[in-house]
């Protein structure tokens, strides 16, 4: 969960409060300026390769670029947004809910409104696609060449390593490939993924764990909670109970290596040996140069398998901030608890509440 400003901002959320949002403009001349708005939400998405995506609706028709230099040319220009509360001296706390690239601004130049359309930084590094073949080679360790495929394309990118790094074999991307896929390939090798943060950092992290990871915020029915609604379900779709992790690279001399990682909780609906049946996936790599490396794969990608199988959808209170894999405390009407995992959410500047959609239902004793 991104850190709250402080002591009194999380209890505040969860009480009667005068909401507050701001929505920033950072031209390409360096100038920020702050836009009034009528609308808007931030999605933020961890099953998307963007994970945060924004639409901003301003009143002001002369915001509506007519020319390629106008204020809001999508040539460069971001958006900061922000969420949190205004206290009743007046005092504002807030924290951001992402770092956008215009992706598309539209609107009646006659009498508005105009809409803003943005993507988290991801986008700009998928768009930026090998225009010759590009290789690790000098690179060894998976955080040396994540970080150099992102500065590559944005040279004061900050990046964030949470995850244990580790030596990887030599990878190399045919012209036309995608910098973003190849970014992913490098953290799967040490069971990690790479996102981009609220603030537009580029956070390398592991998954946090459903089972060990501390809760980060409760979701709670009845008086002072601030649960609105819940809608839960169970889904088969894009599941499966094991993975197959495989790894050969001729040009470090690496020998083939395979890991697996099964589903082998009886208790478990997706148990391997269970009704649920085996449903394999494979995957390989030649950045999988030992069998600890293909291990991590197998493991990181197995928990992004079976995390799906249970599904909350929660309508809540906002909280701005939360972040996929935070784990929440839902405790329902009737008094039921159980864990669950923040897999996305969207979260409006306009209404007072949030739309979550968490994975891997755990009941909490």
């Amino acid at each position: 969960m991104y850190p709250a400003p402080s002591a009194r901002f999380l209890q505040t959320l969860r009480e009667s409060h005068v909401p507050h949002t701001q929505v920033q403009l950072l031209r390409t001349d360096g100038v920020t300026v702050t836009l009034p708005h009528t609308d808007g939400s931030v999605t933020v998405d961890r099953s998307n390769a963007v994970r945060r995506t924004c639409s901003v609706t301003v009143p002001d028709v002369s915001l509506l670029p007519m020319t390629p230099t106008s204020q809001l040319a999508v040539y460069g220009a971001r958006l900061r947004i922000l969420r949190g509360v205004i206290y009743g001296d007046g005092s504002i706390e807030a924290v951001p809910l992402g770092l956008f690239r215009i992706d598309s601004i539209s609107g009646d130049p006659a009498v508005g409104p105009v809409t803003i359309n943005g993507s988290g930084l991801e986008a700009v590094i998928a768009d930026d696609k090998f225009t010759a073949p590009r290789t690790t080679r000098g690179a060894t360790a998976a955080v040396t060449a994540i970080t150099g495929l992102i500065q590559d394309t944005i040279p004061d990118a900050v990046i964030v390593n949470r995850a244990s790094d580790a030596t990887i074999g030599t990878m190399t991307w045919d012209i036309q490939g995608d910098r973003w896929a190849a970014v992913q390939e490098c953290a799967t090798a040490i069971g990690a993924e790479v996102y981009a943060d609220a603030d537009g950092q580029f956070v390398i992290a592991e998954l946090p764990d459903l089972l060990t990871a501390p809760v980060a915020w409760e979701v709670n029915a009845g008086e002072s909670g601030v649960l609105i609604s819940a809608d839960r379900g169970f889904s088969r779709s894009g599941m499966y109970n094991m993975v197959v992790a495989s790894g050969e690279n001729a040009e470090d001399n690496a020998p083939p290596v395979t890991a697996s990682a099964s589903d082998t909780d009886p208790t478990s609906p997706t148990y391997v040996g269970g009704p649920f049946g085996r449903v394999p996936k494979f995957y390989s790599s030649a950045a999988l140069i030992n069998t600890s490396l293909a291990q991590g794969a197998a493991n990181k990608l197995l928990r992004d398998a079976l995390k799906p199988n249970a599904t909350v959808t929660l309508t809540s209170l906002p909280n701005p901030c939360l972040e996929p894999g935070d784990v929440l405390r839902v405790v329902y009407e009737d008094g039921q608890r159980e864990l669950q995992q923040v897999q996305s959410f969207s979260i409006s500047l306009g209404l007072d509440s949030i739309t979550i959609q968490t994975i891997g239902g755990k009941q909490d004793t």
